[in-house]
């Protein structure tokens, strides 16, 4: 009875994956994406990128200037004489650019195209994260199972050595069924260790990626609906909606217009400037003067020693750069998806395969330890099934993790990985948010948080 309890105790030991009160997959989600930082500072680095279009934006505005100055003159004269004056002023300066070679419209175009690209990098960044924490997850659970079999493992042998010393001690058995009892179990204390260890490092990596530590955890069949049908949906789906792709595509647009900025060097620039002054001249009995000017200056470049024309040869190499990493990103994403796709149909049929296998290896134990009990098999006999009983248990295992971060992958290659389409019960970070707040800002220090 012991013996038969043992058994059931091992080949049952997928069934404890029904807890009570576990952290589900989409709960350790959503923490990672409130939690994760890496996430936050992209969030970070993709409002500081708003800035650039503020900054762009402050071409088209005036420029205002306090001056004051106050000077102290001697002069001597051959004939003796000597003159002393302090003469100074105070006033304000008012500049505005008029025209610059479009240089300022075109700024602006390429920051709101770079905003752009930042919002999909940051995108992009979500769907790694998310994965990760996908990864975190299902490692801790499936390295908990692993523990939980190598244990019913040992308790299996464990109770296989007793058998085998006492058929010794009774004269049915031989030292060398004690001795191969003795090897399978030194063997699974082995393997136990490492997976202890596995398990550990498991956890470890949860809490860095999720943002506390791991609790109880549970199987998850992942979001069927976000699945595509085909691998050819899949492939069209990736190449339209990978954040990786479009990032690659704005930043196209971007330099662009950098191009446009550098040709606008050969145009001519039209100031505006506006004077108001009050000046002294202690020479005169201390004579004040309130000056007014204004003046318009046109400046008509003609040759700049080069260096406008080597920045715009360098945009326009940046931008040939820039349009070959979007063929190399949709290459990278075809693969991307047509791997996950791949996985993922290998990883179901493995699945089944395993479950039969596992279904089958073990009638196969209880037939064998039946058999050598009426001694019609050895002790090798049952330890090679018992051999195969752990094994089908470690592939199910191994292919049930497979099929479930394939799909999240897959959900990942094709840009549908984000907090919104997973339904996560966060508040989802809205990037135009800052963008808005900042972008017509004439004046102010602080950030829209008050930092």
């Amino acid at each position: 009875m012991r013996l038969s309890g043992v058994i059931v105790g091992l080949i049952s030991v997928l069934a404890s994956s029904a807890i009570v009160q576990a952290e589900s997959l989409h709960s350790a989600l959503a923490a990672a994406y409130r939690n994760n930082p890496s996430l936050n500072a992209q969030r970070a680095a993709t409002r500081a990128n708003d800035e650039n279009l503020a900054q762009a934006n402050s071409g088209f505005r005036p420029q205002l200037f306090a001056t004051a100055d106050i000077a102290w003159n001697k002069v001597t004269s051959n004939r003796g004489g000597t003159v002393v004056t302090r003469p100074g002023s105070v006033g304000v300066s008012l500049q505005q650019n008029l025209f610059n070679g479009f240089r300022t419209v075109n700024n602006v175009k390429a920051a709101k195209a770079g905003i752009l690209a930042s919002r999909e990098s940051l995108r992009s960044v979500e769907q790694n994260t998310l994965l990760q924490a996908v990864n975190a997850y299902l490692s801790v659970l499936s390295t908990q199972e692993l523990l939980s079999i190598r244990r019913q493992n040992i308790e299996f042998l464990k109770e296989q050595r007793r058998s085998s010393k006492a058929r010794l001690e009774v004269g049915e058995g031989t030292r060398t069924d004690l001795a191969q009892s003795d090897a399978q179990l030194a063997l699974a204390r082995a393997q136990l260790s490492a997976a202890e260890a596995n398990w550990a490092t498991a956890k470890a990596t949860y809490r860095q990626t999720i943002g506390h530590a791991a609790g109880k955890v549970s199987w998850s069949s992942g979001p069927q609906r976000l699945l595509p049908k085909g691998q050819k949906q899949a492939i069209g789906l990736g190449i339209r909606n990978h954040p990786a792709i479009l990032a690659s595509q704005h930043a196209v647009d971007a330099q662009a217009f950098n191009v446009k900025v550098s040709e606008g060097a050969f145009l001519p620039s039209v100031d505006a400037t506006a004077t108001a002054a009050h000046q002294i001249n202690q020479q005169s009995q201390g004579t004040t003067v309130d000056v007014l000017q204004g003046k318009i200056a046109v400046k008509i470049p003609l040759y700049q020693g080069g260096q406008a024309s080597s920045a715009v040869r360098q945009n326009k190499q940046v931008l040939s750069q820039k349009r070959i990493l979007v063929d190399e990103a949709r290459d990278s994403v075809r693969q991307e998806v047509v791997e996950a796709w791949t996985q993922l149909i290998s990883a179901r049929a493995n699945l089944s395969a395993n479950r039969a296998q596992l279904k089958a290896s073990r009638l196969a134990l209880s037939g064998v330890v039946e058999e050598r009990n009426v001694g019609q098999r050895t002790q090798l006999d049952v330890l090679n099934a018992q051999s195969s009983v752990l094994q089908s248990l470690e592939l199910q295992l191994q292919s049930r993790t497979t099929q479930v971060t394939s799909q999240y992958r897959l959900i990942a290659a094709v840009g549908r990985l984000n907090s919104k389409r997973l339904n996560l019960n966060v508040a989802h970070y809205v990037p135009e948010n800052h963008t808005d707040a900042i972008k017509d800002l004439w004046f102010g220090l602080r950030t829209p948080t008050n930092q």
